[in-house]
């Protein structure tokens, strides 16, 4: 029963952790998404600035306009990636919490669960395998 329990831990805990590494990918790519959009962000502005400098006494007013609707747009894009990126965190934390107490409760059920899962996957990683060498 002991050894049970500890396996059920190391479970508990290895599906924790897995859920907090997914979370921190999760935030890790929000973040990244976010430095992209905020370069291209950038850039556009760059690029619509040179192109001010050339027509600025004809076309002024135009290009006014144009980069306040970039940088509103590139805001835009930075606070929805910025919203789903918490978003995603939040539900990372609910799904880890949820594994948890599932766990905790149902212990015997998550460990025939895991096994399943395991035995799932290395089967399909050996039909993979040996497609991989029939060909």
């Amino acid at each position: 029963m002991n050894t049970v329990t500890n396996t059920f831990d190391q479970t508990s805990d290895n599906l924790a952790d897995k859920a907090s590494d997914v979370a921190d990918k999760v935030g890790d790519s929000a973040d990244s998404a976010i430095s992209r959009t905020r370069r291209v962000a950038n850039d556009a502005l760059d690029s619509a600035a040179d192109t001010v400098d050339t027509v600025r006494e004809q076309a002024e007013p135009v290009v006014r306009r144009l980069a306040s609707q970039a940088e509103t747009y590139a805001r835009r894009g930075i606070d929805a990636v910025r919203d789903s990126s918490q978003q995603l965190r939040e539900q990372a934390t609910e799904i880890t919490d949820r594994t948890t107490r599932y766990v905790k409760d149902e212990p015997l059920k998550a460990v025939l669960i895991s096994a399943v899962a395991g035995a799932t996957l290395l089967a399909l990683l050996t039909l993979i395998a040996r497609s991989g060498e029939s060909r």
